[in-house]
């Protein structure tokens, strides 16, 4: 008995399309989640979902994809192999992205509120009537946080820079522009500087303060960053302080 050996005349089976489709409807729903949110078009729990929706087809899309690669291989299934191809790798791309999000997760720990001065926090004014209803607390819980923070991130402590506070402050508000952080206000009695964060996809909003003091012959700068929804920041705002200490102690 002679094999028949499909080619791509013959048109692509149900199965190959279905793999194919679902893992462009994954590669849609990825940016959506975190467009749609950005735009406000819905709420930051609703985009999560629509990733968690990318995640389940690209799993499915890659099993079954990899199944669809044997069994296009071993039937000669030509019209098949390109979607079935495609899909499966766009599936992986896709699992790839979540899966780095996820271990992003799991390696800090599920905290927001991070500062280098766990005692006497740098305080936030300006930015509370902007933070609106439903976002996180402001207050720093020592007890709580402190053990976290310094476990994870270290490194996150005062600065000390051989600068007057006048001059600390400035260059603390020229360090924060070029992060590209909105400055909100600035208290130049009270050695102080607030600004937003807002991250790339999802527009989420990070507040930060800046505190500028005295100390010998030069001053002590402190930072404070803090989300205002979610419970984990992946590490965004302790990597962003430690931008912010990294441009004060170059300048």
């Amino acid at each position: 008995m002679t094999e028949v050996t499909q080619t791509p005349e013959d048109g692509a089976s149900w199965w190959s399309r279905a793999i194919l489709i679902g893992s462009v409807v994954a590669a849609v729903l990825l940016p959506l989640g975190a467009i749609g949110t950005r735009l406000g078009i819905w709420q930051f729990g609703t985009g999560f979902l629509l990733l968690a929706g990318a995640s389940v087809l690209a799993a499915i899309g890659l099993v079954t994809g990899l199944a669809g690669i044997v069994a296009a291989s071993r039937r000669r299934l030509r019209a098949d192999k390109p979607g079935v191809l495609i899909g499966t790798l766009v599936s992986a791309l896709i699992l790839g992205v979540m899966g780095a999000q996820f271990y992003a997760a799991s390696s800090v720990p599920a905290i927001h509120n991070i500062t280098t001065d766990i005692a006497d926090p740098p305080q936030f004014e300006a930015v509370v009537p902007l933070r609106g209803e439903g976002s996180n607390p402001l207050d720093y819980d020592a007890e709580e946080l402190a053990p976290l923070q310094q476990q994870a991130y270290p490194w996150v402590r005062p600065l000390e820079v051989p600068l007057p506070p006048d001059a600390a402050l400035r260059r603390a508000i020229s360090v924060l522009e070029d992060l590209g952080l909105e400055i909100v206000a600035v208290d130049e009695a009270a050695g102080r500087v607030e600004a937003t964060a807002t991250t790339f996809w999802f527009g989420f909003k990070d507040d930060v303060v800046v505190r500028v003091r005295s100390s010998g012959a030069g001053s002590v700068v402190d930072a404070r960053s803090v989300s205002r929804v979610g419970v984990s920041d992946l590490g965004a705002n302790a990597r962003r302080i430690g931008q912010i200490l990294d441009g004060m102690a170059d300048g």
